[in-house]
């Protein structure tokens, strides 16, 4: 393997919030990337989206300096896809689509090609039995916004092999990125701790014992949390997190999973966070 951006091709399949991250990480890493979702007026929203965080990303100091973005392109195939050493599902956290995806590109692509799934909550292995090669599958659980925090989660699944392992720390190096390895279950770390504490959060707010900004501000004055639990909730989607919920809930049984009906209210009113502008917070208040 190498860690050389010249040596890796990626396709990103999804043109969401973390798939136009990742793809932003990569790009600007000097790694091409292939984007691929289901419209052209997706991907025409998310190339737009791509360059304003790759100018983003570029002024923080964030991309190495000195080198020169790769390419981007966009498709509607996963044939697309096809020629990529990697490949990265991005899509929607349903295991039924995840699993759909992961199992057509697995037999797209050719046998040794590293294959990740950027899931925030659903188990590796439930998606490996939905692959041509379950050996090739491994979870990494990017950060939100991937191009700005360095560490992530590194899920290995009962069936990754040695080889994928290798080829994903690799991949890692390459883009800048520390991996910390975890074993497979569902929410990993990061969001067995992170979900249940913002729906807790969100209670708290809907049985009136505080109102947003006290509940975020005394989680970051107290416990030095950095953006408060529902500020962080709305950076991350509140359509996500509550499919993620969903996920935690029905595989844990743990009750404080089971999503809280001020969350399911916001969902429902289409105020999905920062990526709808109103989540917790008005973003278009905020804005303006």
């Amino acid at each position: 393997m190498s860690t050389d951006p010249r040596d890796h091709r990626l396709a990103v399949v999804g043109g969401g919030v973390m798939g136009t991250n990742i793809a932003v990480l990569a790009i600007g890493h000097g790694v091409p990337v292939v984007l691929v979702d289901v419209s052209e007026e997706v991907l025409a929203r998310a190339e737009e989206t791509i360059a304003f965080k790759l100018r983003h990303a570029q002024l923080l100091g964030k991309l190495p300096a000195g080198r020169t973005a790769a390419k981007l392109v966009t498709s509607v195939s996963l044939v697309d896809a096809a020629d990529a050493t990697t490949v990265i599902e991005a899509v929607t956290e349903i295991p039924e689509t995840k699993a759909k995806v992961l199992g057509e590109v697995s037999r797209l692509v050719r046998p040794g090609t590293l294959l990740i799934s950027n899931t925030s909550c659903i188990p590796i292995d439930e998606m490996a039995s939905a692959t041509a090669r379950p050996e090739e599958l491994v979870g990494v659980h990017f950060m939100n916004p991937a191009y700005m925090i360095s560490m992530v989660e590194v899920i290995r699944g009962p069936r990754t092999g040695d080889a994928t392992m290798t080829a994903v720390t690799d991949l890692l190096e390459t883009l800048g990125r520390n991996g910390l390895v975890v074993n497979d279950a569902p929410g990993f770390v990061i969001n067995q701790v992170l979900h249940p504490l913002i729906n807790s959060a969100a209670r708290l707010v809907q049985d009136g014992v505080a109102p947003v900004e006290v509940v975020d501000g005394l989680l970051e004055g107290c416990l030095g949390h950095a953006t408060g639990p529902l500020r962080t909730a709305d950076l991350i989607g509140l359509d996500n997190l509550v499919d993620s919920l969903n996920v935690l809930y029905e595989r844990t049984g743990d009750a404080s999973c089971r999503p809280c009906d001020l969350l399911l209210d916001l969902v429902r009113a289409g105020k999905f966070g920062r990526k709808t502008g109103e989540g917790f917070y008005d973003y278009e208040k905020v804005a303006s």
